[in-house]
């Protein structure tokens, strides 16, 4: 049985029904298409800022904060990290498009040596940002900085919808809990933290600029277990900040891209 739409007819008290045709359904918009986009970078620079607002201030506090305080908050943190990675990761479907990007990924990063290349960089950045004269840790802050606010569920899906839609609230959501997150790593990593504001303008710039382009391939399945992906890297970080292993997940970036491919054969 088809679908009936009501129309008003003007100047009258009465209704007059048009017929749609069987199996389809009432025209709709599409929300946030087509209707006055704004900046689709917006969420990435309010990100940014977060992000660099929060490092400085914990900069501020470094040589406030005991060292019992700082061992206890980066518990608490890596605890945190740990939840939002569990949760994240449950939204993907395909056990074997996780396996396989986690596999063939890894090892593209590690033939790569993604992290070595970051740890060079932060190096780099430290002789000429600080003089050399900071502490061993500033490489350690970037690189870690740079995959927690990097990968995920919030980057991708908000960087995509960013592109997409011009809606932000989710990057807008993200910047507020990076902004804290910056205030912790920055008191006890260092500066580093901040240089991973670049980071973030690559990754989940690039993302939204090259989201249109993609969207053919992007369904949501897609997002869906490249979020899933990004989230396992997440609880490795949540790891690494429990002191529990030294996992180098740099070498998984590639992972998080490789569910366009898989997703389309699988």
């Amino acid at each position: 049985m088809g679908f009936r739409e009501a129309e008003a007819a003007p100047g009258a008290g009465a209704e007059r029904l048009r017929a749609v045709p069987p199996g389809r359904n009432p025209p709709s918009k599409s929300p946030g298409r087509g209707t006055g986009l704004t900046n689709p970078m917006l969420g990435t620079i309010v990100n940014i800022a977060a992000i660099l607002l929060g490092g400085s201030i914990g900069l501020l506090l470094k040589k406030g904060l005991p060292q019992r305080i700082s061992d206890t908050i980066m518990g608490g943190v890596g605890l945190i990290v740990l939840y939002i990675g569990v949760s994240g990761s449950l939204v993907g479907e395909k056990t074997l498009v996780a396996i396989l990007s986690i596999v063939i990924g890894g090892a593209l990063g590690a033939w790569i040596n993604i992290d070595r290349g970051l740890s060079r960089l932060g190096d780099y950045a430290q002789k000429k940002l600080s003089g050399g004269h900071a502490g061993n840790t500033f490489a350690e802050g970037f690189v870690s900085a740079s995959l927690l606010f990097c990968v995920g569920a919030m980057a991708v899906v908000g960087s995509l919808e960013s592109g997409l839609a011009g809606k932000h609230e989710i990057l807008f959501a993200k910047s507020l809990i990076d902004g804290v997150t910056a205030i912790v790593f920055a008191s006890t990593l260092g500066a580093g933290v901040l240089l991973s504001a670049a980071a973030v303008l690559v990754y989940q710039g690039g993302i939204t600029l090259l989201a249109q382009a993609l969207a053919p391939v992007l369904s949501e399945a897609v997002v869906n277990e490249m979020s899933c992906v990004g989230s396992l890297l997440i609880i490795g970080i949540a790891l690494n900040v429990l002191n529990l292993t030294k996992l180098k997940l740099a070498n998984y970036l590639p992972a998080i891209f490789l569910p366009i491919l898989l997703c389309k054969v699988m």
